[in-house]
């Protein structure tokens, strides 16, 4: 089995503080599925003994504070298949955990084209959701049936939302869908839980050329969340190409206040055959 967490992001992968936005980027070749994983690992996971104890404090009173639920929607590049095999790695049981009510998953891409009839993994039966098209009022149907969903089986529970490649849809969509329309319709959502993780593309292309119309509203949507993150943590390729034992740059740069969180670095990472994945100081 692949190692869980990386000591030196252990900073950065508790709970989010009540109302906050963390927001991935990453880039062609260097992807944040790894990280979303470890985020599912920390928050699906049984809690350590020293979890339940900055939990006990967190909330006072000796009473322990529930395990997080957590919703992963839309529009994930990758099917329900891809999540459960990245996750069973690290030793997370996603079926296991949609049982239990502390997981719901909305597909966001395998039928976005297909009028919700095409065949393959679906995370349907693990009680999952899949959106059907790219409109604005079936996004906002799916993602607020997934946490309706989750209060009901787990009450009492935080609510984590991530989005998976949110921007994907201005893509899918067209000139259907603006920018500026899906940030407010996400930002009702993101009012419904306790905190979200937002992952986005940061490449060149799309942030500084801005001549086409997707090109600008992904330049405005990605910007924007970039501004209002309480943390973003960015993974890029190495300014000087590969190397055989780094896969890429990992940068924390945090602005909220965050009892979870360590100081802003720049750390390098390397993720090995098997799904491991280490993270290291320059130099080291």
């Amino acid at each position: 089995m692949a190692s869980r967490t990386p000591p030196l992001l252990e900073p950065y992968l508790g709970l989010p503080p009540e109302a906050s936005l963390i927001v991935l980027t990453g880039v062609l070749g260097a992807s944040t599925n790894w990280l979303v994983q470890r985020y599912l690992c920390r928050f699906l996971a049984t809690t350590s003994s020293a979890d339940r104890n900055a939990q006990r404090t967190a909330v006072g009173g000796g009473r322990r504070l529930l395990p997080p639920t957590t919703a992963i929607p839309p529009a994930s590049c990758w099917d329900y298949a891809f999540w459960k095999e990245g996750a069973g790695r690290i030793g997370v049981d996603l079926d296991a955990s949609s049982k239990k009510g502390k997981f719901v998953f909305v597909d966001g891409l395998s039928r976005l084209f297909s009028g919700g009839t095409a065949p393959g993994a679906s995370p349907v039966d693990a009680g999952g959701k899949v959106l059907s098209n790219s409109t604005l009022p079936e996004l906002r149907k799916q993602l607020t049936e997934a946490i309706t969903q989750l209060r009901q089986q787990s009450q009492g529970s935080k609510i984590v939302l991530i989005l998976d490649s949110p921007d994907l849809l201005l893509a899918a969509a067209g000139k259907a869908m603006a920018g500026a329309a899906l940030q407010d319709l996400l930002l009702d959502i993101r009012e419904e839980v306790h905190s979200s993780i937002v992952t986005l593309a940061a490449d060149e292309p799309l942030l500084s050329a801005q001549t086409t119309t997707l090109e600008k509203e992904h330049a405005a949507f990605a910007i924007s969340f970039a501004h209002a993150a309480d943390m973003i943590i960015s993974l890029r390729m190495l300014d000087t190409g590969t190397a055989k034992d780094v896969s890429g740059v990992l940068r924390v740069a945090q602005k909220g206040a965050s009892a979870n969180a360590g100081e802003d670095r720049e750390l390098l990472y390397f993720i090995a055959g098997d799904g491991g994945v280490r993270v290291f100081e320059r130099g080291q």
